[in-house]
């Protein structure tokens, strides 16, 4: 706290508060820490200089080396194409990566959800965008009295319907005077998420934000990665065609915007087809003496992974000149060989991600050579890996398997604390860190 016992904010966090995180006590809670953490506060334990055979199985780890340039890559290809980034800090709900990502320039944070929000704002995030609409009572009042209680607080939702504001405007009844809240009209699509269906529907819902006492309209938002999971020329025409129309709906609102818009779109996949159609817009529009601001919520670039993401981000290697890395790892034990051609590992659904495809394995931990060719992971129980060898293959039981992953938003809820450490391709990496998750 400074001399006026303010916060000390620092690139819009509460720097103070996500230091803290290092003096809380470790405990059982903290799955795959070793007993000798335990009573120790992440600090005294990092202490100890603990290295990753200091720890138990299964694990998730994080990659200090390749969140540094995941970081920097990502900060460097937004400030280049003109546009901000305020990264989605739902995939890790982890304040000590948003302070990294905010301290390297990110605009805000974005949330999915009133509680994340909340969880953001208890440390001092100054800019939040909640990507969703807003209609949980209680949670229109909380942003209403934060608002009332820091003027310096920014916090955007989405509205896509005429209902959605009513909803809003109800929940804000009783507020004093003045209260105003600050949203984006979301465009949606057919077959897509949320989002009003087309732009006349979202124009109504402009019109209403308009005239609404309670609500103030600040641009426009939209999520492509709804229309497309994969590069094919369908899916890119298809991501193109949708971008094409939030600038349009953007356009039709040019002047009846109170101050300077918003245009927010673009997630881990297609940012580089949001880029080129919505970056031009910040500059067209200030020309008309509307200042716009272009906001990116790509959050998944920070761990990137070996699966999803590398297949189709356009900073994923050989796309890229600088590409990003996956930062994130499995580690798993064999616990059995049963019979020929099957291992079955310490890991499983409870601990690893599989939504977007099952964990690959690398290689042997503190090994040089990788597991047998053709190895592969054919399905995951709630804590075990079935990892099938071929003819003659073999991962003796107690040797630890490094599995590459895919898809970090369902990598990082399943664990309150994520090791990091200095370079996961070591033959004996170091702890050089702990990260807390608050799912």
């Amino acid at each position: 706290m400074d001399s006026d016992g303010n916060a000390d904010l620092a690139e819009g966090i509460d720097t103070e508060a996500v230091a803290a995180l290092d003096d809380l006590v470790l405990g059982p809670q903290h799955k795959s820490l070793p007993p000798t953490a335990w009573g120790r506060t992440a600090r005294e334990f990092l202490a100890t200089a603990p290295s990753l055979d200091d720890l138990q199985t299964p694990l998730l780890t994080l990659d200090r080396a390749a969140l540094d340039s995941n970081r920097a890559v990502m900060a460097d290809w937004a400030a280049a194409a003109g546009v901000r980034l305020a990264p989605h800090g739902k995939t890790t709900m982890a304040p000590q990566l948003w302070a990294e990502q905010l301290a390297a320039g990110a605009w805000g944070i974005t949330v999915a959800t009133g509680w994340q929000a909340q969880v953001a704002r208890s440390f001092g995030v100054a800019r939040i965008l909640l990507a969703n609409a807003l209609v949980d009572p209680v949670g229109v009042r909380w942003v209403a009295a934060e608002s009332a209680r820091d003027p310096g607080f920014e916090f955007l939702s989405w509205v896509d319907s005429v209902a959605t504001v009513e909803r809003m405007e109800r929940a804000l009844a009783d507020e004093p005077a003045g209260v105003r809240l600050t949203v984006l009209v979301e465009l949606g699509g057919a077959h897509g998420r949320t989002g009003a269906r087309g732009i006349d529907a979202a124009l109504a819902v402009a019109e209403a934000v308009l005239r609404s006492p309670r609500l103030e309209l600040a641009g426009v938002a939209g999520y492509e990665g709804a229309f497309a999971h994969d590069r094919s020329p369908e899916a890119v025409a298809a991501v193109r065609g949708y971008v094409d129309e939030l600038v349009r709906l953007h356009r039709a609102l040019t002047g009846r915007y109170p101050r300077g818009a918003v245009v927010t779109c673009g997630g881990s996949s297609f940012p580089d087809l949001v880029v080129e159609q919505l970056a031009a817009l910040a500059d067209e529009d200030g020309a008309r003496g509307v200042p716009t601001t272009v906001v990116l919520r790509s959050g998944a670039y920070l761990a990137h992974d070996d699966g999803f993401y590398a297949g189709i981000s356009p900073l994923a290697a050989p796309r890229a000149r600088r590409p990003l890395r996956s930062a994130m790892h499995g580690w798993a034990r064999a616990i059995s060989h049963p019979e020929p051609g099957l291992a079955l590992l310490d890991a499983g659904k409870r601990d690893l991600p599989f939504d977007e495809g099952l964990p690959v394995p690398q290689r042997l931990s503190g090994a040089a050579d990788a597991v047998p060719v053709g190895a592969h992971v054919s399905a995951l129980a709630d804590q075990h890996t079935f990892l099938r060898l071929p003819e003659g293959g073999e991962v003796p039981v107690g040797s630890v398997v490094r599995l590459g992953l895919s898809h970090p938003c369902t990598a990082f809820d399943k664990w309150r604390l994520v090791p990091v450490i200095d370079d996961a391709d070591a033959a004996r990496p170091r702890v050089v860190g702990l990260v807390h998750t608050f799912f």
